[in-house]
């Protein structure tokens, strides 16, 4: 099993990588799509509805738990997931965290949906989660358990100064990631150094420079799901291979 989690600064496109990688990596692997931002956006990249999120059924267990008795708390929330969370889609399964509603403490909650997850991964050959944007997974744990973490940046100061941070967030929170792999999107001619020399200076290994794609754009304008892109495109290809590489490298 491969855990991939993709996170970079909002806005670098990080959400259609997870969708192309998701939408390649499902033809021939036994995956389940992960969307860990709560402000979801990649069911729709994917077209696909989801059904409850998993902050739905963790208020349902926060409100439920009292009256549970002795029942065993983790396998009534295992069956509430897989009944209720999991969307099954014509290759790979999708699986929204979202947002906690009310008011209230979710450690314990917390503790248990870990376990949960922990046991639903090992039903997968490969994990794809499209992160949040920014920092605060990383201190929260939430991809703790990755492989390896694509970081996604646009030609901004922003967006590598985010990418070098995470390096070192990762490096102070002790997260044993395989890998932490660059990548940098919407590049334009001759704007591509920059990225080069940051990723020698930081040490952090460069996947691919993926092109500026007018057709991601359209796709987005219309509400239409990203992978409708044309395979054939620079883009779609270049995601392609990033999807081999990260596989094959898992494979040692």
């Amino acid at each position: 099993m491969v855990v991939i989690a993709v996170t970079g600064k909002g806005g670098t496109g990080k959400t259609v990588i997870s969708a192309l990688l998701i939408h390649f990596l499902s033809r021939n692997y036994n995956l389940l799509a992960v969307d860990a931002d709560p402000d979801s956006n990649l069911p729709e990249a994917l077209g696909v509805k989801p059904r409850k999120t998993l902050g739905e059924v963790r208020e349902v267990f926060q409100e439920s738990r009292d009256e549970m008795g002795t029942m065993n708390k983790e396998q009534w929330l295992e069956g509430k997931i897989y009944s209720e969370a999991i969307t099954e889609a014509d290759n790979f399964d999708l699986l929204v965290m979202g947002r906690p509603e009310g008011e209230g403490c979710y450690c314990f909650a917390n503790s248990l949906l870990r376990g949960v997850l922990r046991k639903l991964m090992r039903h997968y050959d490969v994990i794809v989660i499209d992160t949040e944007a920014g920092l605060e997974h990383f201190s929260r744990g939430t991809i703790g358990g990755a492989d390896y973490v694509v970081v996604v940046t646009d030609m901004s100061k922003k967006g590598l100064s985010t990418a070098k941070r995470i390096k070192e967030l990762s490096s102070e929170l002790k997260l044993n990631f395989k890998k932490i792999f660059l990548v940098g999107n919407r590049m334009m001619n001759g704007m591509d150094e920059e990225i080069r020399k940051f990723s020698d200076e930081e040490g952090i290994e460069l996947l691919d420079l993926l092109p500026y794609n007018e057709e991601i754009v359209k796709l987005d304008i219309k509400g239409e799901p990203v992978v409708l892109i044309d395979e054939n495109s620079e883009y779609a290809k270049k995601v392609k291979k990033i999807a081999t590489r990260l596989v094959g490298d898992s494979n040692g």
